[in-house]
């Protein structure tokens, strides 16, 4: 596994996963053909209706189209008339930099663990945040497998060299996690801390990550930048 605060590659891409954003599914001429496709891009604009509200609904097929792209299954819950599958732009206006959708697998307090799906489009990131102790359990400790595509995940610690031409607008000057650590298809990032601030950010083909906790209470939840919210 990798903490957030380092950036040495670990593990390994078992055969038919994907790697470098693209689905391997067979030999060589099988390869070549998926690398030249590409995930169908939006402006921002594409997820905002005229009033200037966000649309959940064009949200979630720009991620069905994520999915079918990975060859990612779409089961029942997080089909269109799941109420678990959503999405959101954490009330910045800007869901092609700031925006994810996930699914809550399991958060169970009374043992205290806790499985979420993260999706990502391309160049979209969670904001920066991190967890408090609220009165039903401790601090929220994470670690974030990286399914499809590519992630940089960004975590408290010595900056790494760049870091700043690499962090988008919205969070460029205020971001406080600025040590990176970029995760392959397979690999395993972890939380270096409790209560440590941290984001993450999806490559040009997006990203899919499994994450694994201890039990959310999105009490705890706080958000450096002063206008994000759920």
């Amino acid at each position: 596994m990798k903490e957030i605060s380092r950036r040495n590659a670990i593990g390994t891409i078992a055969a038919g996963t994907v790697a470098t954003g693209t689905i391997i599914s067979g030999g060589c001429d099988s390869q070549k053909t998926m690398t030249k496709k590409t995930l169908k891009k939006y402006p921002n604009e594409h997820f905002y209706n005229a009033d200037g509200s966000f649309n959940a609904d064009k949200a979630k097929a720009a991620y069905y189209e994520m999915m079918e792209f990975y060859s990612y299954p779409i089961v029942d819950r997080i089909k269109p008339d799941s109420e678990e599958f959503w999405t959101l732009d954490f009330g910045l206006g800007n869901f092609m930099e700031a925006g994810m959708a996930g699914i809550f697998w399991v958060n169970n307090l009374e043992h205290n663990y806790f499985g979420h799906e993260i999706y990502l489009l391309p160049g979209q990131m969670i904001p920066e945040h991190w967890h408090m102790p609220t009165e039903k359990a401790g601090p929220k400790l994470e670690g974030w497998h990286l399914r499809y595509g590519s992630v940089t995940l960004y975590g408290e610690g010595t900056p790494t060299p760049g870091v700043d031409e690499r962090i988008p607008p919205l969070h460029n000057k205020i971001a406080k996690a600025r040590t990176e650590t970029v995760l392959k298809p397979g690999e395993v990032g972890m939380l270096s801390a409790p209560k440590a601030r941290h984001f993450m950010l999806a490559g040009p083909q997006g990203a899919i990550v499994s994450e694994y906790a201890t039990y959310h209470d999105g009490d705890g939840l706080r958000f450096t930048h002063p206008d994000a919210k759920l």
